[in-house]
Parts: C-alpha cells; sequence; structure tokens
C-alpha cells in the first residue's frame, strides 16, 4: 500500500490534461450603468464565453438551454453580463434570501480562481429573480462542504427577464478579489441550471463523475492589459446587542447589554486581516438537534462567521471523521467542575490568512478567552500558525501548530491543562484531471506528563473514473495524542476503511441516469491490547439517481462492536447499560427516497430495520419540504427510533421532530424559525429570527429563544430576547 501511495504522490505531476477554451476581458473607460440591459457600446464589441455543455443529464452534448457571458474592466470593477436562455418563465424560486445553495433551482454561477492553483476559487452567483449569492471554495472543490458562505463582499447586481431568457448584470470591484498586481489571466469557469429544461450545464466539459464545481476543469479570462493593484477598502463592522432572558432551572433573571465588532483589511494585494472585540453571536442558527446512538460525542458543524471565514486553513488537517486537529467549536466552551461543556466568552480575536505567492498561503488565528471564576476556568490563549504549499499541479503540502494554554494558573488546575500543542504535516494529493486525490498526514501532540503514544497519523488515496471509484485509507491515533481544540473521536486505534465503487450508465433506460453498486468495510484495532479487533462494519450499498433528480439507494451493515466500558445505547437514565467487555454481532438493512426536488412539494423517506447490540431496532427518517415560491420555504424533519433490547435490558421509543420555517418577505426582509423538539434530548425548543438588511451587509436581527424540559411535564427552561444591529462600514 505505501508503494501504491509513494507512486500515486510522485506521478501526479504527470496526470495532466490541457484546458484550452479561453475569453478576452476587453478594457473600458466608458461609464457601465448596472441597469440590466448592457446598452452600452461597450458591450456590443465585448468576447463571450458561450457554447456550454450539458453536465447533466448526459455530460456529452451541447447545451440546449445555453448562456451566454461577456466581461469589461476598468481600474476599479469587474463588469458581467450574462444572457440566459430558458424554455419559459416558470422557475424554481426557493426563497429571496442572499447565498442561496444552487442545487434544485435555477440560477448560474461564476468561479473565479484568480492564482491558477486549482485549489481556491471566489464565486458570484445569481437567480432569474436577482438574488445574490457570493462564496468561497476551497479544497479543489472536492466537497460540497468546501463552500464558505460566510464570505461577503459588496457588490451590484440586476436581472431582468424576457420571455425565453433573462439578462443579469454585475459590478464588482476589482478589491472583492485578491490576485497578484500585473495578472493578465484568471482561470475560469460557470455552471448553470435550468429546472424547466431539467438540465445543469458548464461552460468547460465537466464528466458526470466529478463535481460540477470541481476546479480542476476551468478555463481562461484573459485580461486586455495588466491589472493594477488591488486597493482593498478597510472594512468596520461594529455592533450592539440587547437582550433579557430568564434561566427559570436557576430562577435567574438577566439583561445584557453589549457592544464590539470586527474589521477587514486588505495586507498587500493577498491577505486579510480579521479582527474581533468582545464578539457576540446571538443571532447564530440554533445547532440542529441529531439523535446520537453512538458511545462517541457528535460533531456539529461551526456557525460562527469569524470562524468560518478561510476556515480551510485551519480546519482541514488530520482526518474528518476521526481525527479533525482543530476543531473551531471547542473555542468558546471549557468544562466546568462536573466535566460539562458551558459557555466561556471570547474577549477578542485576530486572523491573518491568504496568500503571500502564488503558491504559498498562510493563516494564522488567536483568540482569548476569559476567566470564568465560578466554573474554575482560567483565561485561554487559543492559537493556530499554518502554511500551504502548492505542489505540483493541485496538489499542496500544509504545516500546521495548534496551542491552548491558560494565560494565567489557578490553584485547583489539573497538571496536563496546563498546555496542549499539536505539531502536524499534511499532504493533499489531487492530479489535474482529478481522476486521483488523496490525503496523508502526521501529527503529534506534546501534553504534560506525556512523551509517547501521542502520535495521529493517516493515509487516503483516491482512484475517480467513469466507471470506478477505488479508495485505499486508514489511521493511527496513538493512546496519548491529545488535541484540546480538535476533535478526536476515539485514540488507542488502528483503522482501515477502504472502499469500491461501480459505476453503470445506462444509455437504454430513459429515466436512470446513474446506478452504482459500492461495498465500503472497516475494521478498527486497538494496539494497546495487543492489536485486539474491537470494530468491524461491512456496508454494502445500492443507489440509483434518476434523470429527474430522485433518487433511491438501499443498504445492508454487518457490524460487530466489542464494548470497553459500560454503555446504554438507548440513551435511558437509571436503566442497566450492557456490561463492559461483551461482544456484539448484529446485521441491519435500510432503504432511502428522495423525491424530485424541483417540485413545489418534495419529501425524503428512510427507512431501516435490523439487529442493534443484542436486540432490535426499527428506525424511520423523513422530511418534507414545500415552498410557496419565492416568499416561504418550510420544512419538517421527523426522526424515529423503536430499540427493543432483551430483559434486563431497557427498549426505547426516541422521537425527534423539527420544523423550520423561512419566510423572505423581500431581498432584505427575512424571518426564520426553528422548532425542535427531542425525547433523547428532554428538550423543545424555538429559535425565531427576524434580520432587516437596512443597508448593504449591514443588519438588525431581532432573536426569540425558548427552550423547555419534557421529561414528564413541559415546563419552561430558558426564555431570551435579543437585539442586534450590525453595519458595515468602507473606509
Amino acid at each position: 500500500m505505501l508503494r501504491l501511495i509513494a507512486l500515486f504522490i510522485f506521478c501526479s505531476p504527470s496526470l495532466i490534461t490541457a484546458q484550452t477554451k479561453s475569453f478576452t476581458v476587453k478594457f473600458t473607460d466608458e461609464v457601465i450603468i448596472n441597469d440590466g440591459i448592457l446598452n452600452e457600446e461597450s458591450w456590443q464589441t465585448a468576447d463571450s464565453a458561450s457554447n456550454f455543455w450539458e453536465y447533466f443529464p448526459s455530460d456529452s452534448i451541447q447545451a440546449k438551454q445555453q448562456a451566454d457571458i461577456k466581461m469589461l474592466f476598468d481600474d476599479y470593477n469587474l463588469y458581467v453580463g450574462i444572457k440566459v436562455n430558458s424554455p419559459g418563465e416558470d422557475y424554481v424560486i426557493p426563497s429571496l434570501r442572499r447565498d442561496f445553495r444552487a442545487g434544485g433551482s435555477d440560477n448560474i454561477t461564476l468561479l473565479f480562481d484568480t492564482f491558477h492553483d486549482g485549489t481556491n476559487a471566489i464565486i458570484f452567483g445569481t437567480n432569474p429573480y436577482g438574488v445574490k449569492r457570493e462564496m468561497l471554495l476551497s479544497g479543489g472543490g472536492a466537497d460540497v462542504d468546501d463552500f464558505d458562505e460566510a464570505w461577503d463582499t459588496k457588490w451590484l447586481s440586476e436581472t431582468i427577464r424576457h420571455e425565453g431568457y433573462y439578462i443579469i448584470e454585475w459590478t464588482i470591484p476589482l478589491s472583492a478579489f485578491k490576485y497578484k498586481e500585473g495578472e493578465t489571466r484568471w482561470r475560469f469557469n460557470s455552471y448553470h441550471f435550468d429546472t424547466q429544461e431539467n438540465e445543469n450545464n458548464t461552460w468547460i466539459n465537466i464528466p458526470q463523475n466529478q463535481n460540477i464545481y470541481n476546479l480542476a476543469y476551468m478555463g481562461d479570462m484573459i485580461f486586455e492589459k495588466p491589472l493594477g493593484k488591488s486597493k482593498s477598502p478597510i472594512s468596520i463592522i461594529p455592533y450592539i446587542s440587547a437582550g433579557l432572558g430568564k434561566d427559570y432551572e436557576l430562577d435567574t433573571e438577566n439583561s445584557d447589554f453589549s457592544f464590539g465588532g470586527d474589521a477587514k483589511m486588505t495586507i498587500g494585494s493577498s491577505l486579510n486581516l480579521d479582527l474581533t472585540i468582545n464578539p457576540d453571536f446571538s443571532q447564530v442558527e440554533a445547532d440542529r438537534l441529531v439523535t446520537n446512538l453512538t458511545r462517541f460525542e457528535i460533531s456539529l458543524p461551526e456557525q460562527r462567521q469569524f470562524f468560518i471565514e478561510n476556515s480551510d486553513l485551519f480546519a482541514d488537517f488530520g482526518d474528518n471523521r476521526d481525527a479533525n486537529a482543530f476543531f473551531s467549536r471547542r473555542i468558546g466552551v471549557a468544562k466546568n467542575l462536573d466535566n460539562e461543556f458551558v459557555a466561556n466568552d471570547i474577549i477578542a480575536g485576530i486572523r491573518l490568512s491568504g496568500k503571500l505567492t502564488n503558491k504559498l498561503r498562510i493563516g494564522i488565528l488567536d483568540v482569548q478567552t476569559e476567566e470564568d471564576k465560578a466554573n474554575l476556568i482560567a483565561a485561554t490563549n487559543n492559537s493556530v500558525v499554518t502554511a500551504q504549499y502548492k505542489l505540483f499541479s493541485r496538489s499542496n503540502v500544509s504545516f500546521m501548530f495548534i496551542n491552548k494554554q491558560p494565560t494565567q494558573l489557578l490553584d485547583s488546575m489539573p497538571v496536563e491543562n496546563l498546555y496542549n500543542r499539536v505539531l502536524g504535516i499534511d499532504y493533499r494529493l489531487a492530479s489535474k484531471s482529478n481522476t486521483y486525490i488523496g490525503k496523508y498526514y502526521f501529527h503529534k501532540s506534546f501534553s504534560p506528563e506525556s512523551n509517547n503514544k501521542d502520535i495521529s497519523a493517516g493515509a487516503s488515496t483516491e482512484y475517480n473514473s467513469f466507471n470506478y471509484n477505488l479508495r485505499l485509507s486508514g489511521l493511527y491515533i496513538g493512546e496519548n495524542f491529545r488535541s484540546d481544540l480538535g476533535f478526536i473521536r476515539r485514540t488507542d486505534i488502528v483503522k482501515i476503511d477502504p472502499k469500491l465503487t461501480r459505476n453503470f450508465w445506462p444509455e437504454n433506460l430513459l429515466s436512470i441516469n446513474k446506478s452504482s453498486v459500492s461495498i465500503m468495510p472497516l475494521f478498527v484495532w486497538r494496539p494497546s491490547l495487543d492489536m485486539e479487533n474491537s470494530d468491524y462494519s461491512i456496508r454494502s450499498e445500492w443507489e440509483t439517481k434518476f434523470v429527474n433528480s430522485a433518487e433511491l439507494k438501499f443498504q445492508m451493515n454487518n457490524e460487530y462492536i466489542k464494548l470497553y466500558g459500560d454503555f446504554d445505547p438507548t440513551g435511558s437514565e437509571d436503566e442497566l447499560p450492557l456490561p463492559a467487555f461483551s461482544n456484539y454481532y448484529f446485521s441491519n438493512f435500510s432503504a432511502s427516497f428522495r423525491s424530485d426536488r424541483r417540485k413545489t412539494l418534495s419529501y425524503r423517506i428512510e427507512p431501516g430495520y435490523g439487529g442493534f447490540f443484542n436486540g432490535k431496532k426499527f428506525s424511520f427518517e423523513s422530511s418534507i419540504d414545500y415552498r410557496i415560491q419565492p416568499f416561504f420555504a418550510g420544512s419538517f424533519q421527523l426522526n424515529y427510533d423503536n430499540i427493543n433490547l432483551p430483559d434486563p435490558f431497557p427498549d426505547a421509543k426516541i422521537w425527534l421532530l423539527s420544523t423550520k420555517l423561512d419566510f423572505t418577505f423581500t431581498k432584505n426582509l427575512f424571518w426564520a424559525t426553528y422548532i425542535q423538539y427531542s425525547t433523547q434530548a428532554q428538550n423543545f425548543g424555538i429559535n425565531s429570527r427576524l434580520q432587516w438588511r437596512f443597508a448593504q451587509l449591514s443588519d438588525l436581527y431581532l432573536v426569540y429563544n425558548d427552550s423547555y424540559v419534557t421529561d414528564q411535564l413541559f415546563y419552561p427552561r430558558v426564555k431570551s430576547l435579543n437585539l442586534k444591529v450590525t453595519y458595515w462600514l468602507n473606509i
């Protein structure tokens, strides 16, 4: 396996496919009015990015509904004029909320790789109603999680709908981009979705076995003359926040008034400096509740904007599932005297991130949290330093150093809390055509009284062709490896989890776009116990994707688990747990179906049944989405688990219900309410947010939170009402 990995790494420069499609961006000194009409003389002679290809349902023919993209630039702005053809005006526009997801709706998106590294891109997009989206894309576009929707910038967009097409006009300040002074070429691609024709199209022809946003497949936009120096403004974003609340469990009332803010500026032409003082995250949407039937902690996604922007430079180290060296949600929480996580206020933070050269990116993050005397939590400094260097066509090697250390010493502080540090190196392989991708890492932690078995290392190599996908992967996490700012599910393991997938592209079945069969065996051993096998899971899966975008999947799991501690899989209180050092073999089956998301009403169902430890479990998951476009989108989700274990062990019926109601009255006024009920968490919660965007990137939020304990009768737990105002000022 090591020889195979080495061959993939060192052969990656030769895996190159040329991209020759290009167009010219002409310079203009004409005043361009952003009105969606494109009647200025400069537009008449502008070059075009045209001749789009179908990506779905076929990737081998020209698009039926073509788009034509023209661009101009002057010393300050990039001007974009787009004509998108459409068979009618029955567009799918789920809402008027900014930063929408493209899937399942009508829209066009443009990707700009300004440093032509094939790894990072700036994205702008809009739909036929003129709703804007802008975001960053990292990781080469290998996964949907590579999108950073928290990134914002000021730009103008106007859209006018006509019979059979719509016209889009943008004015984007060149300061919104990061690029090298004197540059004459950016890599570029575009994709657009047409729900009426049921096709997804791309400017550069992309095979369906690759993501439509993969940065391996891009052409060139050639500037008529070299670009000048990027003149980014300094952005000051102050906030004020006021709140009232009551904690019914502690029988305390509280009121709060706070202020603080962020500052953003550019150093040179490519480095971003972000500062935050006394950050407030009251406007952040509540976490989605999940049912946890495993022995391990669940990782919830980061939603705080300060930590999301450019997060790939900090969070993409190690193994995302088992050994993520840096997990930003560890900052702003700490453990109290009862070993429970509690909020720990952030005093200030600084982040420097971006390009030093075309090949070198750096990231520096430093956040100070304050002392909490009541819970004996010391003031703590949390810092991360990273560097990423491009190798070959799209690969890179990254270095990181993580440090968590109290800035004061408490008398009762355990020795192991004096510091925790992690030093590591990661290599990410990505061939130019993205046929080969891989991740290889080596991390070592440093903690008091621990100087052995403190390594985490892993390797993953994936081959992705049109008909086959093969992954070889595994990792090791030492018994004493620690990353207090990371997410480590468990230590003292050796794991392998290869995967083999066979894709089928039927040509004679008009309703089926793709079918695939895959198998993924996963085995875990304990090094400290003479490599005893502690777990295995063999997952077999068959999946079909239909031309109308519906999906059907069947899955079978054969599992083995050895418990090393008492464990109650039902999560019940005061019930007899399954005993430590017991072994369990079981199998289960599940099926899932997701309907056509283009429809006004769409749904997903997933029943499952089979063994569960020494008993049986029936599970049912479903979701329903309904829209009254473009002003309302509602969703309802249901998770149900019925666990039956033999006597004297407990049974359980676990429910999780959630509803989201999203009203978008205009492009600047939104009201979203999230209601959740979980029998496992014994909680009923309401999170309701009214947002008014009264100026570009400036908002007023009114947020209501309400939660109830539901073990027997509903009685209140916490209520709060918060008002927050932010204002984005460029100077």
